[in-house]
């Protein structure tokens, strides 16, 4: 499973996100039901040019090094701030960590050898020290987009470039003086000394990759819609010319994240980091939901309001999930209810349709929305019962298990959230990692002995004071309950 991973010169947006969340839940469902997944996802950190999402492309600036003359740092430097943040919000999302995350700028031997075998097999060729993809000579070009060669001809509008057989043709390794990472190619400039000086195209990076760590095929390549065309065309065209075989088996693209239903721009001020929604007081794991309860191939529409329905229903299988918890290690004092914990076939027969709903709905092309469609009913129809502790046993086991997939539920039986823990200041600086449970213990011990000396308002005083960090307090039968609040 190849996923194209992010070009690392800017803070991630929401929108990138959906796609590698995605991805994400497509292989965690793969390995729930048995197949091992080896997961590769790119970082591009070099030869994404400004005019890269248009076939014949190629041309403007590096983006990363435009990041560079913005920031006043070096590509290299950008580069790996990035990476490291994009990797840092990736586990703060509870995303499983790939196989392995190739730097394109550390694979510069295999696209050289990769660019060689296309133009010995007269898919490319050189001018100028430049090497192009010969686009005519792939017959097959436009059967993952529809972009058909005759279509792309007739409406093409490319400025012209005298060096290019066909002005659709596109860069698969170019020469310029300018541009700042550079590395020794077999391609001279006309005139030039010795070794020819250039960079890979964006392209050519993904076919490279891939072929490194997946062999000649892939399985399952993912991808937001975006990258459909000319990427992942251009992804097909080099590695098929190159082995005449088919590159990959399955296309997995999600559709675009609009907010409030338009293009998310910052110029219309609504263009939202990860860090955004973070400073917002949301915790990760309500943007992970808030991103993933919508089928891929639909467009999602994220607002403000929501992120709230998404903190709000995320709670909702929070606190059930705790009920479980605390269900499931009631002690059982009487033979009579030694005997009440023998599993109702009622409850088997919610938690077996539960689960058999759940699968059905991920089986249908990753239906998600109906798959918590199904964790929904599950909650609403428990509620009804008094559960034994049995029956709440087999009930957690089947919501941890299903978690498995959603990813959502990062939460230890204490009430903590674990996925805050050890977390960067500079990453996630709303939410306080640290042993938060203590801090609540002693706050609840004073209240404690507050009501016992029916000093009630120091009592509210510390309520609101818990409420005021996130955590809420409820008292029951079984003493004072305390909850985070997403």
């Amino acid at each position: 499973m190849y996923s194209c991973g992010p070009t690392v010169y800017s803070h991630p947006h929401i929108g990138n996100f959906r796609s590698f969340i995605a991805a994400d839940i497509l292989r965690r469902y793969l390995e729930y039901q048995g197949y091992e997944v080896k997961q590769v996802m790119n970082i591009t950190d070099v030869g994404h040019m400004t005019t890269d999402d248009a076939v014949g492309g190629g041309a403007g600036e590096d983006k990363i090094q435009a990041a560079a003359r913005r920031e006043k740092k070096t590509p290299w430097e950008i580069a790996r701030f990035y990476e490291q943040e994009f990797l840092e919000l990736s586990r703060l999302l509870n995303l499983k960590p790939a196989f392995v995350y190739p730097r394109a700028t550390e694979h510069i031997p295999e696209m050289i050898d990769l660019i060689k075998k296309l133009i010995e097999r007269n898919f490319a060729y050189e001018v100028n020290g430049n090497v192009y993809y010969d686009i005519v000579k792939f017959k097959n070009y436009g059967q993952l987009s529809g972009n058909t060669l005759a279509n792309l001809m007739a409406g093409a509008r490319i400025e012209v470039n005298l060096d290019k057989h066909n002005p659709l043709d596109f860069a698969l390794w170019k020469q310029d003086q300018k541009h700042l990472m550079q590395w020794d190619s077999p391609w001279p400039i006309p005139g030039g000394q010795g070794k020819g000086k250039g960079f890979p195209g964006w392209h050519i990076e993904c076919s490279a990759m891939s072929m490194k760590y997946l062999g000649n095929d892939i399985d399952i390549h993912t991808g937001g819609e975006d990258n459909i065309f000319p990427h992942h065309e251009s992804e097909i065209a080099q590695s098929e010319a190159a082995h005449g075989k088919k590159f990959v088996h399955y296309w997995f693209h999600v559709r675009h994240l609009l907010v409030n239903n338009q293009k998310m721009s910052k110029s219309l001020g609504n263009f939202y980091t990860v860090r955004d929604i973070v400073a917002r007081g949301y915790h990760p794991l309500v943007l992970r939901y808030a991103l993933s309860n919508t089928h891929y191939r639909q467009p999602l529409n994220f607002t403000l309001e929501s992120l709230k329905s998404a903190s709000h229903a995320l709670q909702r299988l929070r606190d059930f999930k705790q009920m479980l918890s605390e269900k499931k290690k009631e002690r059982v004092e009487s033979s009579q209810k030694k005997i009440g914990c023998l599993i109702e076939k009622s409850v088997l027969k919610l938690i077996d349709t539960t689960k058999q709903n759940f699968e059905t709905a991920l089986d249908d092309d990753l239906n998600i929305s109906e798959a918590l469609a199904a964790i929904f009913d599950l909650v609403r129809e428990i509620n009804k019962l008094d559960l034994n502790p049995g029956e709440a046993e087999a009930t957690y086991q089947l919501i941890n298990k299903l978690d498995s997939i959603i990813g959502v539920l990062g939460v230890s039986e204490t009430g903590e959230v674990s996925e805050t823990e050890n977390i960067p200041e500079n990453v996630l600086y709303v939410l306080k990692s640290g042993d938060l449970s203590k801090e609540v213990e002693n706050l609840i011990g004073e209240r404690n002995q507050a009501r016992q000396d029916r000093d009630y308002q120091r009592a509210d005083q510390i309520r609101q004071q818990l409420k005021e960090i996130g955590v809420v307090l409820e008292d029951t039968p079984q003493g004072v309950r305390w909850k985070k609040i997403l």
